[in-house]
């Protein structure tokens, strides 16, 4: 049987919000794990996957109660979100995959300098000492510094890393773009057909 009908709308659109209610919690409990074992100490940069993964529950609650019932607005302002997350979420993962090393070092300055948080966390993490030089006046948290040991500056050992990581964030962005536009369609599609427990002349 072709999975067209109403039930079947249904059933992928609930299943389709149950996937991003998982992630919304996997990123919470990351975050929660990354303070937990002193991995992050930067408040910033939690607050950002917490609030990513709250907006991403958020979302998915409403699409998940607007599919269960039917609710024709909640579906309406479901559809309309996801489709705006879908732009941004599109244009960002492109940017990552289209990025070249000299600009992924001017983005991961550019970083470098805007937290002292994410920097020690960097520092003490890869035991590196300054972005492309150190200065001895400047507050390192790295074990080498702390022995006696000459640091490596961190720009090469982030860089080594960097492309890998924007090319799978960009991968998963893309990936989830894509199940954002299947769920555009899912709702739109699941807005125009009639509910066949409904009063068969009630356009639901």
């Amino acid at each position: 049987m072709v999975c067209g009908g109403f039930a079947c709308s249904k059933n992928c659109l609930c299943a389709l919000n149950l996937l991003y209610t998982l992630v919304s919690l996997l990123l919470i409990g990351i975050a929660a794990w990354g303070i937990g074992f002193g991995l992050i100490s930067s408040l910033r940069v939690v607050g950002v996957v917490i609030a990513v993964g709250i907006f991403l529950f958020l979302i998915a609650l409403v699409g998940l109660i607007g599919a269960v019932k039917h609710h024709q607005v909640l579906l309406f302002f479901y559809m309309i979100i996801l489709l705006l997350v879908f732009i941004v979420q599109f244009s960002v993962s492109c940017a990552c995959l289209a990025l070249n090393q000299e600009q992924q070092g001017q983005l991961l300055e550019v970083g470098w300098n805007s937290t002292a948080s994410a920097r020690n966390d960097i520092q003490r993490n890869l035991n590196c000492c300054g972005f492309r030089s150190f200065n001895p006046n400047d507050t390192c948290l790295a074990s080498c510094i702390k022995s006696g040991h000459s640091c490596s500056p961190c720009a090469p050992i982030i860089g080594e890393y960097a492309g890998e990581v924007l090319r799978f964030v960009g991968g998963i962005g893309l990936f989830f773009s894509f199940t954002e536009i299947l769920g555009v369609w899912l709702t739109y599609r699941y807005r125009n057909q009639k509910d066949p427990r409904a009063n068969p002349s009630a356009f639901l």
